[in-house]
């Protein structure tokens, strides 16, 4: 007997039969991917490249390994709320607003110690420029010194004053 859909009756009531299916040629099959230890889809691949972004991927799983992920208090967002929530949301605001002003000042901190390490560095390097240039001046001045006395110590002074202060008798 067959029912009304024009199946036996058997699966038409629910019954399972077993049909053999011819096999599809190999060719038609797309090939089989390599065995992988993952079950995922697309497998990543980190990009390879720049050592500065390899810099900041290793900086930014260290962040999402160590930094821990909090939900405190949520709030479905279904209209309706108590009258309780407002206090709980109230909370969180001011906690979320400390966060921010600490971060903020933290911010200005570092940024006024960096701007006075620039600033000290140039004073200093200005300070160094002129020490240098003065040490050469007077380097200049002693050689120039040293070639107008014959290699004494001593400029040479004129004959002429010579013979003066030994009438004089100095």
């Amino acid at each position: 007997m067959s029912s009304s859909s024009g199946r036996p009756m058997s699966v038409a009531a629910g019954e399972l039969q077993v049909v053999s299916v011819a096999e599809r040629a190999a060719a038609a099959l797309p090939p089989i991917p390599p065995i992988s230890s993952s079950s995922a889809l697309v497998e990543y691949t980190p990009p390879a490249g720049h050592p500065e972004y390899e810099d900041l991927e290793v900086k930014l799983r260290r962040i999402i390994d160590c930094v821990p992920v909090r939900f405190n208090n949520t709030s479905g967002s279904s209209a309706g709320s108590g009258s309780g929530d407002f206090h709980q949301y109230r909370q969180m605001r001011q906690k979320e607003q400390d966060r921010l002003a600490r971060m903020e000042v933290d911010y200005q901190k570092r940024k006024e110690v960096s701007e006075f390490n620039e600033r000290r560095e140039k004073i200093l390097k200005e300070t160094e420029e002129r020490a240098a240039k003065k040490r050469l001046k007077r380097q200049k001045k002693k050689e120039k010194k040293c070639k107008t006395d014959g290699g004494s110590g001593e400029p040479q002074m004129r004959v002429e004053t010579l013979i003066m202060r030994k009438l004089r008798g100095d």
